[in-house]
């Protein structure tokens, strides 16, 4: 079966969601090269995972006829590495697919891609050789000399720009353009859906698009991946079908991230599977308490990876208290590796579950809650349930809390006296309907001392 991210790849700039200010720049910089005069030699794009980035380098290459060399985190990028494939790419002419050569005066550029270029982590290794050596040593130092000397168009993807730009790569910040990509908004994810099942002759509820829309959180690539898993063998999906997709596609990033942690002690794998989970560290301490149990079989392993948790927690409470975040670095470390380190034992195979006191705090739901929830979805004229699922967890989180008592957030002084006499009314309810239970015992009684 095809990868519907692949199928529906953007082919040019025009057919990118969102973002249109940066593709605009992007577009500008790429018509600078066609000139022949570019302010920058190379472009940097930043932003969160599966928002675009790499299709919108792959639709400019298209676009302009160019020949795209990429270069990702499944290959090696040491120095000599980018020497052979970056650097000479940038450095040489082109041919076209039949051989023949095609100057760059003609029109006939390659462009140099080199995707999660964040990822290089400068280390040492034992290999004595460049050319055997699998570490990045070197690697931003090269990439430099790179954008320095390119007679060709490159350009560098990053989720993190300022851990591009930091240490030995602090000059890339000069050299390159920096593009920054936001999120896209949900009703253009919605839009590329409905396109999507359309052409595949799929019939899709509206209401479920908006649903996938929302919840893949501006990550277009889980959001048409989502739609695909829910349309495989079938000719019509509705809302319902959403719940065979589970804890949502996107959480996938969680249970890599787990694997790592529980499975292996690779600190590189484990630090760079932390960095892309987009959760709190409260939320993913919650993940990884729920999972130690079903993970490590002997005590030993349990007692020192719950030690960890602890400490994690310790510092997730003092960063809470005095406001200072950088304390979350060390949590993160606890929970992460040194729940990790902590096995000495193989770990059981296992489903990861989703923290189970989150699950009884969802079913446990305040009637303050439920009130807010009311009017919530009164004030913005939308359903109980899309005020449940999607205003209601917003607010929580603009307001830092768990819960919020409704008698005291956006309840008007009419608003607040109308609900105390439906509670007098709910009292005075229940009050007559003991009396009349109480009556009727007594009549009951009655009757039956009389025969």
């Amino acid at each position: 079966m095809i990868d519907w991210t692949e199928k529906y790849r953007p082919k040019n700039l025009k057919q990118i969601i969102g973002n249109q200010k940066a593709v605009s720049t992007l577009q500008e910089w790429a018509k600078e090269w066609a000139n022949g005069n570019p302010k920058k030699k190379a472009v940097v794009l930043s932003g969160k995972p599966g928002i675009g980035k790499t299709s919108c380098a792959y639709a400019l290459a298209n676009q302009f006829q160019w020949i795209p060399i990429e270069l990702n985190t499944s290959d090696a990028r040491n120095k000599a590495r980018i020497q052979a494939v970056a650097t000479a790419g940038s450095n040489h002419q082109s041919f076209n697919d039949d051989g023949s050569y095609v100057s760059t005066k003609e029109g006939g550029r390659k462009i140099i891609i080199l995707d999660e270029a964040d990822n290089l982590y400068e280390r040492n290794t034992s290999s004595s050789s460049d050319s055997l050596n699998l570490s990045d040593k070197g690697g931003k130092k090269e990439i430099i000399e790179t954008v320095q000397t390119t007679k060709q168009p490159i350009i560098l993807i990053v989720n993190d720009y300022y851990k591009l730009i930091k240490g030995s790569g602090s000059s890339l910040g000069k050299l390159c353009n920096h593009i920054k990509f936001f999120q896209p908004r949900s009703n253009e994810i919605n839009e590329l859906l409905y396109q999507i099942s359309k052409n595949e002759n799929i019939k899709v509820k509206s209401n479920l698009l908006e649903q996938l829309s929302t919840n893949c959180k501006g990550d277009i690539r889980s959001a048409i991946r989502d739609l695909q898993s829910l349309s495989i063998g079938k000719t019509e999906i509705c809302l319902e079908n959403i719940e065979s997709l589970g804890f949502r596609d996107q959480e996938e990033v969680i249970f890599d991230t787990l694997s790592a942690i529980f499975s292996t002690v690779n600190i590189k794998d484990i630090k760079n599977r932390v960095r892309h989970v987009d959760l709190d560290p409260r939320m993913l301490l919650l993940w990884i308490v729920e999972n130690i149990p079903r993970s490590y079989i002997h005590p030993y392993d349990k007692s020192k990876a719950y030690e960890h948790v602890s400490k994690a927690d310790l510092y997730i409470s003092k960063t809470l208290k005095r406001g200072n975040y950088g304390m979350w670095a060390y949590a993160t470390d606890h929970m992460s590796y040194g729940v990790s380190l902590s096995k000495t034992n193989k770990p059981a195979y296992c489903r990861y579950q989703f923290p189970s006191w989150l699950k009884n705090r969802k079913k446990g739901d305040s009637k303050e809650d439920a009130l807010l929830v009311q009017q919530l979805a009164k004030i913005h004229h939308c359903s109980i349930k899309k005020a449940k699922t999607q205003l209601y967890p917003s607010i929580l989180k603009i307001c830092g809390k768990n819960s919020i008592n409704s008698k005291e957030f956006l309840l008007t002084n009419k608003e607040s006296e109308i609900n105390k006499n439906k509670e007098k009314e709910d009292v005075l309810k229940h009050q007559s309907k003991k009396d009349i239970k109480e009556k009727n015992e007594k009549n009951q009684k009655q009757q039956t001392l009389f025969s």
